[in-house]
């Protein structure tokens, strides 16, 4: 190769790994898998050497990401630097050797610890209160995301113990593999994109410019590391754990000190067996050099340092032939295609079915019948396919042409603006039908007993029932001729539905399976318009007044109850007697009558469900946000933000003391 096609072979990558970065650390949407990056950005450093081509914006200079123009960036005073990576013992061995060179002794010790799957996050705290928190951004300036990390549950506002004025904690904020899959479930139900992995799904929550919003994604936190204005010579990374969970900051319980490099390797070993066994995903171990006192020394790069390495896992991959494409049908009517796959072991378990999540996903990667694939489990939970090896051989079947009709029930389907799923909307359709019913009946919403899936499924494919408002015309002669059944347990159903009709108002909205309603927005809806009647004739602008409905929910709301199946079950429901209004409560006193209060920080002496129960006696309504609508902000303990607005918006300060006071006078 001489320097033109070296020029031009450099251009192409510094193209592709930019490109790569964006869609990593900006969009959270990859194309390429770690390791592929990693060979082309070794790929694009060797030639930069070889043929002595300099570019301080070249990705070998720089940490992957960039602050975002929608967050104030902020400086990081101590750079944060990516980690180099290595995927076999001989390069872990060379790093090594190249720390025992520099220090010209091999007197030290590693400290070997899992490395997170997620998104890097500083949080610094001043005495002992959390006051920023950023992204790594491109290592030197980040995106102050402080309202966001003040969202993670596990994320302490104030620090425990003997800590010191002030303390710069490094972390890796990740979602667990259950409350990834659990999210993508929800999306994809909702017509959104999924996410690829819960790396992604992380990076971009925490983006998210709604906190509100980003408090309802599962995202966790996992401190590794603690800077310190003034650091003993003799601190190590071991004691910098033990500082970790003095503090009350969040600490993974697996770090292990080695003696030497073949220690490390056996850990490694360990890990990449026991690694399936843990709730989050691990991607590999960081192994640093314990003894910090050590590390100036060694010094660092412009991208990375070089007392510390991460040693990735082989991610478990497997290929085999799509079969088939088949559409499942869920709850809310989105159709979600399939892959059915030749039957294949992946992670210690065989794999036959893989998700293609939707239209777009399917001609992106296009995917057909008949096509060897590469398929990997997404979190290590969720199978899908990542790519077709070989796209261009020339027997391959036609592109795969998505159905303008439901293959259950021949309805027209319908995409819904800004979503990527097809839906079909028929109340009827007899998939969503055994689904719909299943969640009516589910515990947190009418809490039928006896009403599982196989009941479910017998009394639609029998045509005792078409969608739920049916139940209530069930007898006891209706379902001892199902299978399993015997007089005992049909008379248990009967009951069981009988009482369903005792259930409150808001469990009744609950379990209409509108789409975007969950509890707590059927709570809101049901305090907000008392009644049934109130709810189906409310406007978009009546429903956009209440705090928590935003305009998808208030236009899913009014789309449900335009509908004319939907109304016929719902006179259905009524005429059966379920609470179509909510039971008012006999108020103690009406003191804090339309007032909004916000609760904040520890009370002394009340829990947060007991102060809220109290407001509510007395006349008010809790608020989750201080805005200048609000009247009072009963603070305790660590009240955090939403006491320094309340207090630049000049709302008035509850302590618990005064806050019973005024109760006991009303």
């Amino acid at each position: 190769m001489n320097k033109d096609q070296a020029q031009k072979r450099v251009k192409e990558l510094k193209d592709l790994l930019r490109e790569a970065n964006k869609a990593y650390y900006n969009d959270a949407q990859p194309f390429m898998s770690d390791k592929e990056f990693d060979e082309k950005l070794k790929e694009l450093e060797a030639l930069e050497n070889e043929f002595d081509i300099h570019d301080p914006n070249s990705p070998t200079k720089r940490v992957g990401g960039e602050t975002s123009s929608t967050f104030e960036a902020v400086q990081h005073p101590v750079p944060l630097l990516s980690l180099d990576n290595t995927y076999n013992e001989e390069e872990l061995n060379d790093f090594d050797k190249r720390v025992q060179k520099i220090l010209e002794h091999s007197d030290y010790e590693y400290l070997v610890e899992l490395k997170f799957d997620g998104a890097s996050l500083r949080l610094r705290y001043e005495n002992g209160e959390l006051v920023l928190g950023a992204t790594r951004g491109d290592g030197q300036k980040g995106d102050d995301i402080t309202k966001n990390v003040r969202t993670i549950r596990n994320i302490p506002l104030q620090l425990k113990g003997n800590f010191p004025d002030v303390v710069e904690v490094r972390g890796e904020a990740f979602m667990e593999r259950e409350a990834f899959a659990r999210l993508n479930q929800k999306r994809e139900e909702e017509g959104l994109s999924t996410f690829a992995n819960p790396r992604n799904s992380t990076a971009g929550s925490l983006k998210m410019q709604d906190p509100k919003a980003v408090s309802q994604r599962p995202i966790r936190f996992f401190a590794f590391d603690l800077l310190f204005d003034e650091e003993e010579a003799s601190l190590t990374q071991d004691k910098i754990n033990e500082l970790i969970k003095e503090f009350g900051l969040p600490a993974n319980e697996y770090p292990k000190v080695c003696k030497s490099i073949s220690e490390v390797h056996e850990v490694i070993k360990e890990w990449d067996e026991l690694r399936h066994t843990l709730p989050y995903e691990t991607d590999g171990v960081v192994i640093k050099i314990n003894q910090t006192h050590l590390r100036d020394q060694l010094g660092s790069t412009s991208k990375f340092p070089r007392w510390a390495i991460a040693y990735k896992f082989e991610a478990e991959q497997a290929t085999t032939v799509i079969n088939d494409i088949t559409l499942q049908i869920g709850r809310l009517g989105t159709i979600t295609p399939v892959a059915e796959l030749e039957p294949v072991l992946l992670a210690g378990t065989t794999v036959k079915r893989a998700s293609l999540h939707n239209e777009d996903e399917i001609h992106r990667k296009d995917i057909r019948i008949g096509d060897t694939v590469v398929v990997e489990k997404a979190g290590e939970i969720i199978p899908q396919v990542i790519s077709v090896v070989n796209p261009d051989r020339k027997d391959r079947s036609k592109e795969f042409e998505f159905p303008k009709t439901c293959p259950a029930c021949d309805a027209q389907l319908i995409k819904y603006e800004g979503e990527v799923a097809w839906r079909c909307i028929n109340p009827e359709c007899p998939p969503q039908v055994r689904i719909k019913i299943e969640h009516f009946a589910a515990r947190d919403a009418l809490d039928i007993e006896g009403l599982g899936e196989s009941v479910v499924d017998q009394l639609v494919s029998e045509k005792l029932i078409s969608n739920y408002g049916d139940l209530y015309d069930l007898t006891i002669d209706h379902i001892i001729p199902l299978e399993r059944m015997a007089e005992k347990s049909a008379q248990n159903l009967i009951n069981g539905i009988a009482s369903s009709k005792n259930q409150p108002f808001e469990k009744v909205l609950y379990a209409l399976g509108i789409r975007f309603v969950g509890k707590t927005v059927a709570k809101d809806l049901a305090e907000a318009f008392k009644t049934l009647e109130n709810l189906q004739s409310a406007t978009e602008d009546e429903l956009l007044g209440v705090d928590s409905i935003g305009p998808r929910i208030a236009e899913s709301v009014i789309e449900f109850f335009s509908n004319e199946i939907n109304q016929k079950i719902l006179a259905k429901l009524q005429s059966a007697g379920l609470q179509f209004e909510i039971e008012e409560k006999e108020l103690a006193s009406n003191i804090l009558e339309g007032k909004k209060i916000v609760l904040t920080g520890t009370l002394p002496t009340l829990s947060r469900n007991e102060a809220k129960e109290l407001i509510e006696k007395n006349g008010g309504k809790t608020a989750s946000s201080v805005s200048k609508n609000t009247d009072y902000v009963l603070a305790g303990e660590s009240a955090g933000s939403k006491l320094t607005k309340a207090q630049d918006l000049g709302v008035e300060i509850l302590d618990e003391e005064l806050f019973l006071s005024m109760i006991n006078r009303g």
